[in-house]
C-alpha cells in the first residue's frame, strides 16, 4: 500500500519537501546537540526538563485520545465512526513516534535510551512509561494497518484482530496515566503534587486529540473527494466541548486547593505562571492567552447551531488544541519547577537549536501523518 504515498499533486509534493526541509534543519542542530551537550538548549540544574518534555508530555494525550473513536465504535456499535477510526489510529502512531524521540533528544546521548533495556528497573515509572508507549505503538501499528488492508480488499477484518482492539481500550487510557504518575509522584513539586493529575491529563487529552482530529478530517475533506462524514465530525465536536469543560473545571479545583488553602507551596507556581513573583514572569502571556482561548472555545462549543457549522468548528478546534498544547507542555512542566526547592526563581527560555529540534520532531510526526493518511484516503476513496 506504501505505492498510494508516492503519487499526488503539486502541493501534495511541495508539502512534504517542505517537511523534510523542517526535519533536515532539525536534524542538523540535533547533531550540534549531541556534539555539545544539552547546555546548547535553555535547560540548566533547576529546569532538567524543558520544551522536549512539554511536548512530550501533550503528545502522550494527542496518542492516548484515539481510543474515543474505537470505545464507541467497537464498544457501543456507533457506526458513523467507520469512516475515520483509522486515521485516529494513524493519528495514534505519528504522536506516539513523536513522544518517543522528544524523549529520545532530551537525554542528551542517545546510547541511554538502551538502558531502560539493559537494565529493566521495575520499581520506576519511567520503566512503565517506555513499556506501555512501545507497546501501544505497535498496537497501533498492526490494528490500523491491518483494517486498512483487509478494507482495501473490501473483506472484514481478520477475528484475531479484534482482542488487540479490546486491549487497546485500557492501554490507551494506561500510556496518559502512568505519564500522570512521572509528575504525581514528585513530593517536592508541589504543582504536579495532585491525586487529579492523571484525571487532567485524561481530560485535556480527550480534547486536544479529537479537536487535531477534527482539523485533520475537515482538512481532508476539502483537499480530497473522501467526505468523514458529517455526523462522525460532529460527535467529535461534542466529545471535545464536554471535555474542555471538564478540563477547565479540573484546572479550577486545583487553584480553590492552593489559594483556599493558603499554603505557599501551592501557591506560588500559579502566581508565577499567571501573575508573576518578584518581576519574574515570563509564562504570564501565553498562561492567560491559554485560558482565554480556552473560555473563547467553551463559548462557541457549547452552542449547538454554531458547533454544527464546520467553519466555527475548526476555529474552535485550533483554539482548544493550541490553548492545551500551552497550559500542558510548558505551563504544566516549567510551573512545577518555578520555584525551586530552595524557593529561588530561576526561569527558563528556549534556546534556537533547542526551538529548531523541536519543529524538527514535528515535523517528521506531520510526514508520517501525511503519508499515511495518503494512503488511507486513496483506499478509501475507491471502496466508497
Amino acid at each position: 500500500m506504501f505505492e498510494k504515498a508516492l503519487s499526488g499533486d503539486r502541493r501534495y509534493w511541495g508539502w512534504i519537501f517542505f517537511l523534510l526541509l523542517i526535519m533536515g534543519t532539525g536534524f542538523i542542530f540535533y547533531i550540534k546537540q549531541l556534539n555539545y551537550g544539552l547546555g546548547i538548549t535553555g535547560m540548566s540544574r533547576d529546569i532538567s526538563w524543558g520544551l522536549y518534555i512539554a511536548q512530550f508530555t501533550f503528545l502522550v494525550g494527542v496518542a492516548a485520545s484515539a481510543v474515543m473513536l474505537v470505545i464507541p465504535y467497537y464498544l457501543h456499535d456507533y457506526k458513523k465512526f467507520g469512516k475515520i477510526i483509522i486515521f485516529g489510529e494513524f493519528l495514534a502512531i505519528s504522536a506516539v513516534i513523536m513522544c518517543l524521540m522528544f524523549v529520545f533528544v532530551d537525554m542528551g546521548q542517545p546510547m541511554r535510551a538502551m538502558n531502560m533495556i539493559l537494565y529493566p528497573t521495575p520499581n520506576s515509572i519511567m520503566f512503565w512509561d517506555m513499556v506501555v508507549l512501545n507497546g501501544y505503538l505497535l498496537l497501533n501499528l498492526i490494528i490500523g494497518w491491518t483494517t486498512l488492508s483487509a478494507e482495501r480488499n473490501e473483506l472484514p477484518p481478520p477475528k484475531w484482530v479484534k482482542p488487540l482492539i479490546y486491549i487497546s481500550i485500557p492501554w490507551a487510557i494506561s500510556i496518559h496515566t502512568v505519564t500522570a504518575f512521572l509528575y504525581a509522584g514528585l513530593p517536592g513539586r508541589h504543582l504536579w503534587l495532585t491525586a487529579i493529575m492523571a484525571p487532567r491529563f485524561l481530560a485535556s487529552a480527550f480534547a486536544s486529540g479529537p479537536a487535531l482530529l477534527i482539523i485533520l478530517c475537515l482538512t481532508v475533506k476539502r483537499i480530497s473527494s473522501f467526505d468523514p462524514g458529517k455526523e462522525a465530525i460532529q460527535t467529535l465536536g461534542k466529545i471535545v466541548t464536554y471535555a474542555v469543560i471538564i478540563n477547565l473545571f479540573f484546572f479550577v479545583l486545583e487553584l480553590f486547593t492552593a489559594f483556599y488553602s493558603k499554603i505557599p507551596g501551592h501557591m506560588h507556581p500559579f502566581q508565577y505562571l499567571f501573575f508573576g513573583i518578584e518581576g519574574h514572569g515570563k509564562l504570564i502571556p501565553w498562561m492567560w492567552t491559554a485560558f482565554i482561548l480556552s473560555i473563547m472555545a467553551i463559548i462557541l462549543l457549547i452552542n449547538p447551531n454554531m458547533r454544527e457549522n464546520e467553519n466555527i468548528l475548526i476555529v474552535s478546534a485550533v483554539l482548544v488544541f493550541i490553548s492545551t498544547w500551552i497550559d500542558k507542555g510548558m505551563g504544566l512542566v516549567i510551573g512545577g519547577f518555578i520555584p525551586n526547592p530552595f524557593e529561588e526563581i530561576i526561569e527558563y527560555s528556549p534556546t534556537v537549536p533547542e526551538v529548531l529540534i523541536t519543529l524538527g520532531v514535528w515535523a517528521t510526526g506531520l510526514l508520517i501523518i501525511t503519508v499515511l493518511y495518503k494512503i488511507a484516503v486513496s483506499i478509501k476513496e475507491k471502496t466508497v
